[in-house]
């Protein structure tokens, strides 16, 4: 099944539960779907799924950043409400040390030794855990390797 068929399923079991909430992110998932196989001009990918999925992801964890940051819980707690709806629609996220571990192979496979080597590391990194982990938590973890 592909996302668009799973949100729609869930979009309808969402307005038959009456679950405004989840309705509400079901139905901003589906238009970013849609609005990006306008764009590409054919149906997407499990790939380019990923990252519309992922984007998403990422606008709300920088709102909840930012709504934390401004002393609106409210605003934060709404927006984690709706992260979590999201979640289910993204794979499995990695550990921390299976993080580490992708991390210590790609270091190894690219001979870095310091922070400079950073880009190299990032980039066979980031493919490897492309919607399974935070780019930000992957990111302190290579600087953090790098940084011994």
């Amino acid at each position: 099944m592909s996302l668009l068929e799973q949100v729609q399923a869930d979009m309808k079991e969402a307005m038959k539960a009456k679950d405004k909430q989840t309705l509400a992110v079901v139905r901003q998932i589906k238009s970013a779907v849609m609005n990006e196989q306008i764009n590409l001009g054919h149906d997407l990918t499990e790939e380019e799924e990923l990252a519309v999925l992922s984007r998403e992801v990422k606008q709300r964890r920088d709102s909840i950043a930012e709504f934390k940051a401004g002393n609106r819980d409210d605003l934060a707690e709404a927006t984690q409400a709706e992260l979590d709806v999201l979640a289910k629609y993204l794979p499995a996220q990695l550990s921390e040390d299976e993080i580490k571990d992708i991390v210590a192979a790609a270091i190894e496979k690219t001979g870095a030794n310091s922070p400079a080597d950073m880009g190299k590391v990032m980039g066979i990194v980031s493919g490897q855990t492309k919607g399974r982990a935070d780019g930000k938590v992957v990111a302190d973890q290579v600087k953090a390797a790098l940084a011994k």
